[in-house]
């Protein structure tokens, strides 16, 4: 079990970066983020999660550090789809890239607490009912199953009765944009806590990994912009993801109610190796196929 004092100076340290990144958003409210500045910020986060993993091997184990490493690659694929739809959102309510900064960030950071609610309480239920391994794999499945099948990502994101009703009563643009990128979070943190215990049962590692993977999402957004419509198989990478780990998490709680055959069928052990070397497949295949495939179109237009 983690110490309180490793979880406070985390959550210290976490802090003060989000709220360095909100005053530096706020002072540059009426100025564009170059290309630049998003790939240096993107690079600085993406190793800072690289230095924090490979540093929690000493002093917590190599378990421990594969399970980071596992955890954080599969919130960091899920938020690039996550920065897909806040594309769609902020384009659709016509928000300036100056503008989307603060939304953006106000937007991760209810998406951070939001998700230390969530981690908190699937820990609870963890400890108490393992049997809820079966539910979080079958919400996994199903959420896998709609990605397959999802031809069109365009039509990921519908207003709500909420966002129509703001928008009936006269409320900011900028307003609504800030309640559907929060509602937007909520939504995505019901697939990503539990597919991330489904490789990790260590709250601390679900939720740094948690963080490390949404703190970057405001540059994110500026860095990909239209780079993300060549990733036209993001989606089947992150069903297959998904979906494994959603076989996962129900052989994970037959063996914890203890059923470990079915008829003369020896029930599996999932390593972590194996996850870990899934998720990487899955994700650089179809990343490859995506750019594959994407090429041609550009030649034509050329």
């Amino acid at each position: 079990m983690t110490p309180a004092s490793v979880w406070f100076i985390t959550i210290g340290a976490l802090t003060a970066v989000v709220l360095f990144d909100l005053l530096l958003a706020i002072k540059r409210r009426n100025q564009q983020t170059s290309t630049k500045e998003a790939a240096l910020w993107t690079i600085f986060y993406v190793l800072a999660a690289f230095i924090f993993g490979w540093s929690l091997g000493f002093w917590e184990g190599s378990q421990e550090r594969s399970e980071f490493f596992a955890g954080w690659l599969t919130e960091y694929s899920l938020s690039i789809d996550n920065v897909f739809v806040f594309i769609i959102i902020l384009a659709r309510l016509k928000i300036s890239k100056e503008r989307a900064q603060l939304v953006l960030l106000i937007g991760i950071i209810l998406a951070l607490v939001l998700r230390g609610i969530f981690i908190a309480a699937g820990a609870a239920l963890i400890h108490r009912f393992v049997a809820i391994f079966f539910l979080f794999g079958a919400f996994l499945l199903y959420t896998a199953w709609h990605l397959a099948k999802d031809e069109d990502e365009s039509n990921d994101w519908q207003e709500s009765r909420l966002i129509k009703t703001l928008a009936a009563k006269g409320a900011t643009p900028f307003t609504i944009a800030l309640v559907a990128v929060g509602t937007t979070d909520l939504l995505f943190a019901l697939d990503s806590i539990p597919a991330i215990f489904g490789l990790t049962k260590d709250p601390y590692i679900v939720f740094t990994a948690n963080a490390f993977a949404l703190m970057g999402l405001r540059q994110l957004y500026f860095l990909l912009g239209d780079f993300l419509n060549r990733l036209v198989y993001l989606s089947k990478g992150l069903a297959i993801v998904l979906g494994f780990i959603g076989v996962k998490l129900i052989i994970e709680a037959l063996h914890g109610i203890g059923v470990h055959k079915i008829g003369s069928f020896k029930i599996p052990e999932v390593s972590l190796a194996v996850s870990l070397g899934v998720i990487i497949a899955s994700l650089a295949v179809t990343t490859l196929i995506s750019l594959t495939k994407s090429q041609p179109s550009k030649k034509a237009k050329e």
